[in-house]
């Protein structure tokens, strides 16, 4: 287990880009954050806003004057690279395209992408391209920041309710490529698709290991379930307030395996999302440096 002493910090939040992308590094500071998330545009709509180098200037300048240590996007919910319709796979891939040159000027660490529906009822097919996207979008971006794909709750057609879905993206994409490819492991998502972090909590990252290997877990989203184990609900709750409770996140922040590696809230706001975030991110360190 890590030792508290450390001092190591690698929480936060995801965050408001209201008003531009250079508050964002304000806000994560706000709510007690060394590192956050974003949405580098509105995530529910196609259009596609560009990130001028005046604008990735002030933004990377705040980063550093606010101390912060990672900084991530996530995609649009609109993306789909697992889809069988064309017209949306090729509308989705433009987009992802679009994310990682916004990601790359604002010198983002990493983009997490959720894999994606293969509403054909195929999720081999689907796999394969949501392999295909991303490795024409690693071709045409060189240099972005790299691409996380994010384990889901596993309901209906998703490809990437599980670690050998996510081990088989990764797989398909060329050698040269997949090196720029990591995991991002959503803790309400893995319990939800049967990955039982309170009873089996060594179990889990056994598995996890053997099937994709720790040192490709490069993103935490610590969030607490509203619905019980393998219920395949994407629903969060504050931290310790749902159906994982307390003990799995206390041995994550504990766990010297983890200790670098970055871990964001996406618990609910609520009517005051700075209060609440401050509240969970003072959950989580207190589990860490007490272990109570």
């Amino acid at each position: 287990m890590r030792d508290p002493a450390e001092g190591v910090d690698e929480l936060g939040a995801h965050v408001s880009t209201r008003g531009g992308v250079e508050n964002a590094p304000e806000r994560s500071r706000e709510v007690g954050g060394v590192v956050f998330q974003i949405f580098t545009k509105i995530p529910n709509r196609w259009a596609e806003p560009e990130i001028g180098e005046d604008q990735a200037g002030r933004f990377r300048e705040a980063c550093a004057g606010e101390g912060i240590r990672s900084t991530v996007a996530h995609d649009s919910y609109l993306i789909n690279l697992a889809s069988p319709n064309r017209s949306l796979w090729g509308r989705s891939l433009h987009s992802f395209k679009c994310e990682l040159r916004r990601s790359r000027a604002l010198g983002l660490d990493f983009v997490v992408t959720h894999p994606g529906n293969a509403t054909d009822g195929d999720p081999e097919s689907g796999i394969a391209r949501n392999a295909e996207a991303i490795t024409r979008a690693l071709e045409d971006i060189p240099a972005s920041p790299r691409v996380l794909l994010e384990l889901t709750a596993g309901a209906g057609t998703s490809v990437g309710g599980s670690f050998e879905m996510l081990a088989a993206i990764r797989d398909a994409v060329p050698e040269e490529l997949a090196g720029r490819i990591g995991i991002c492991f959503d803790t309400c998502h893995a319990y939800s698709a049967g990955y039982d972090l309170v009873d089996d909590y060594e179990g889990v990252w056994a598995r996890f290991d053997d099937v994709l290997g720790l040192d490709s877990l490069k993103l935490f989203h610590l969030n607490d379930s509203r619905h019980p184990f393998a219920s395949h609900k994407d629903r969060h709750e504050d931290i310790g307030e749902g159906t994982l409770g307390g003990a799995p996140f206390r041995r994550i922040v504990r766990d010297a395996r983890f200790a670098s590696v970055p871990k964001v809230l996406e618990t609910p706001g609520g009517g005051d999302p700075v209060a609440s975030y401050r509240r969970n991110l003072e959950r989580l360190r207190g589990y860490r440096e007490d272990g109570a």
